[in-house]
């Protein structure tokens, strides 16, 4: 019997089992196939990253540094509208390694960590919950745990078992990277793409990402708009891969003796669909605010990660939303407000800051 079981150790698992077995507990995860891989999310991060990644890790994951970006209408060619700081805004981060790097930490601090583990089912009973785990090289399993922890991606099994909803939306994302070394420090977004974005980050010596997100009923339609965008940039795509985004947390992310964190939770910015920070401070929420012992004690963490993120997620939603004005009014808008910023990329209360304020002064 263990006191929390985790189901995925992505970034916001990992972070879970990690923060959950430094305060003593024990601590079970499972990720299905190898941690890190697929790659499904971009590696674009703010600089709040370092404060969850163990000593060290800046050296080996950090790929280049951003100052700003150019925001387009159109094309490549169309113009730009810059919006930037003097120092560096956020990091492009080897996110692959990311994952890598969060699990040892977590297994450092005492948790069990098992890769080429499926969870392929809940069960949740008054008193304990027993996951049925199917390892890739051996017989089916049964664990056992006061508390499951479901940090299982988008499309979450651990949500669907205990019956939680499903989060507002869900959009389809695009990646693809041409290994021709960039140092750029200024990422490029093209509001092209109906209801989100496009983007090309350049990683130094890593190469370039091209990405792009769509709705649902726009699927079909996104790898034609992704060609367009590579062909554009006369870029050559050696790497392809997509996922799911989820966007709009659901109004309950916890049942009796089960709880979501991350990208299973919707915990993501509905502006840009990033969720790494958003899950990993979600998950020091859980942890603080979870006894194992007392189920009752989830509804605490429900409160405590809605209190820190509630505002920032329904201000991203209406930041979100300028991305489908008509065009005239999006060249407007961003001739009146690009150049030196004050904002924090993953904030988007700090549009009300006084440093941002204060950047519109002559």
């Amino acid at each position: 019997m263990y006191d929390f079981a985790v189901v995925g150790v992505g970034p916001a698992g990992a972070r879970v089992a990690r923060r959950a077995a430094e305060a003593g507990y024990d601590v079970v995860a499972f990720e299905q196939g190898e941690i890190g891989t697929p790659l499904a999310c971009s590696g674009h991060v703010s600089r709040d990253i370092w404060e969850y990644t163990p000593e060290g890790a800046r050296e080996e994951l950090l790929q280049n540094e951003v100052y700003g970006a150019d925001f387009h209408v159109g094309g490549p060619e169309s113009d730009a509208y810059p919006f930037y700081k003097d120092e560096p805004v956020s990091n492009v981060i080897d996110r692959e390694e990311l994952d890598r790097t969060l699990a040892d930490a977590a297994s450092d601090a005492g948790a069990e960590i098992h890769d080429g583990h499926t969870v392929t089912g809940v069960d949740e009973r008054s008193d304990r919950v027993e996951l049925t785990v199917s390892p890739d090289d051996g017989d089916t399993f049964a664990v056992e745990a006061r508390i499951v922890a479901g940090c299982d991606g988008p499309v979450s099994r651990t949500r669907r078992a205990v019956d939680l909803p499903e989060p507002d939306e869900t959009l389809h994302g695009v990646l693809g990277f041409d290994p021709e070394p960039d140092h750029g420090d200024f990422v490029d977004v093209h509001l092209t793409v109906p209801s989100f974005f496009a983007w090309r980050i350049p990683r130094g010596e890593a190469g370039v990402e091209y990405g792009l997100a769509v709705r649902p009923d726009a699927e079909s339609d996104a790898r034609a708009r992704f060609d367009r965008l590579v062909d554009a940039y006369g870029a050559e795509i050696d790497r392809f891969c997509s996922g799911a985004i989820p966007i709009g947390p659901p109004d309950s992310v916890t049942s009796h003796r089960v709880f979501l964190v991350g990208d299973a939770a919707a915990q993501t910015k509905p502006f840009t669909g990033g969720g790494i920070l958003y899950g990993m401070r979600s998950a020091d929420h859980a942890v603080r605010a979870i006894d194992p012992d007392d189920p009752a004690t989830l509804s605490a963490y429900e409160a405590a990660w809605r209190d820190e993120l509630a505002t920032e997620i329904r201000l991203g939603h209406w930041l979100r939303r300028a991305y489908s004005l008509p065009e005239p009014i999006q060249r407007l808008g961003l001739r009146l407000t690009s150049g030196e910023i004050g904002v924090h990329m993953d904030r988007p209360t700090t549009l009300f800051s006084r440093d941002h304020l204060r950047s519109y002064l002559p």
